[in-house]
């Protein structure tokens, strides 16, 4: 199992002493966490084992998971010319904008309110949260994340201080590979945004095409918050420990694109309903459950996973939608209408 295998290094009990649990039961807790979002006391009472324990295990493994390494191994930018090739070729496929490379986006995850800086964590929609910056190819792979940010922080800020605008523009990413983003975001030569006030003719086809081109990331927040519902609500969490979650299903998500598990329905923009999803497109974490549950004759467990753990409705993905836009409009026209629209 490939989950199991990623954190056997770190997850390992040293010794046999006092009958540890299980690295598989460690790995099957954790995931149960991601997917259901029970609490501890429940799956404790499930898997036979201490709630304390189940706190000390999900932890140990979430920070396993979650390290650099891992990390670089299934979330990175890619700066192969063949590959960024074959991506402008599949997003010019959606609606003939070309050039780009992949779709940004911000989403917002909810924490409770933490005891240092709180007013930093509350987003225009009065909530408490972390903003978390992604960018998806169209087969919804995960290129880049940074879940970090309190929930204030505006998209534009959090990708001028990320190290994705720093590719960019160190010219690291070969020229004419664009992303495109909301308008939330400024314009820039290697950023497409929509125009504000769009008149006939190019700038509305353009829009047009932009809209229908963003909406992969919009789908890849939606199948990411499906396949791991600790991403709905709010987290009970420290912000620190909120954001590392976050990572680790982004993570989890591309390793479930890598072994071709079935994805989640997909909604239309942010109006996408986690209850109606099936346990067996849940993603690598519930296929990982399943399959752990009955090779352990554990099926009482898993009628219980089907019956109340796909069941609650996610809050809309999707960042901020205006406001972040700082001019370029005229040359953004002017390069579009030169080299793209008639």
């Amino acid at each position: 199992m490939i989950i199991v295998e990623l954190v056997r290094d770190a997850v390992t009990s040293p010794t046999n002493r006092n009958n540890p649990i299980t690295l598989e039961i460690k790995v099957l807790t954790t995931l149960r966490y991601l997917v259901t979002v029970k609490m501890q006391l429940c799956i404790a009472d499930e898997l036979g084992i201490s709630q304390s324990s189940v706190s000390r295990i999900s932890h140990q493994t979430i920070n396993a998971l979650s390290r650099p390494h891992i990390l670089r191994q299934f979330i990175r930018f890619p700066l192969d010319v063949r590959q960024l090739q074959r991506n402008k070729a599949h997003f010019m496929a959606i609606a003939g904008l070309p050039g780009v490379v992949g779709a940004i986006d911000g989403t917002h995850v909810q924490i409770i309110a933490p005891s240092q800086d709180e007013h930093a964590f509350v987003n225009r929609k009065k909530n408490h949260s972390i903003n978390t910056q992604v960018v998806f190819d169209t087969s919804y792979n995960i290129f880049d994340i940074c879940a970090k940010w309190p929930g204030a922080t505006h998209d534009s800020r959090i990708l001028q201080e990320s190290g994705l605008r720093q590719l960019f523009e160190r010219h690291h990413v070969p020229a004419g590979c664009h992303l495109v983003g909301d308008s939330g975001y400024p314009c820039r030569t290697w950023l497409l945004t929509p125009y504000i006030h769009p008149q006939s003719g190019p700038q509305f086809n353009y829009n047009r095409a932009h809209k229908k081109t963003r909406s992969v990331v919009e789908r890849g927040i939606g199948q990411m918050k499906c396949r791991f519902h600790v991403l709905h609500g709010d987290m009970w969490l420290t912000p620190k420990k909120a954001s590392r979650i976050t990572t680790v299903c982004a993570i989890l998500h591309n390793l479930c694109q890598q072994c071709n598990i079935p994805q989640p329905e997909e909604y239309e923009d942010d109006d996408y309903d986690v209850a109606a999803t099936d346990d067996d497109e849940g993603g690598v974490a519930v296929h990982v459950l399943r399959k752990m549950l009955m090779e352990q004759d554990h099926h009482k467990l898993l009628q219980d996973c089907q019956e109340q753990g796909l069941g609650r409705r996610g809050q809309e993905p999707g960042g901020q939608e205006e406001g972040g836009q700082e001019g370029g409009g005229q040359e953004h026209c002017h390069y579009w209408q030169q080299n793209c629209w008639p």
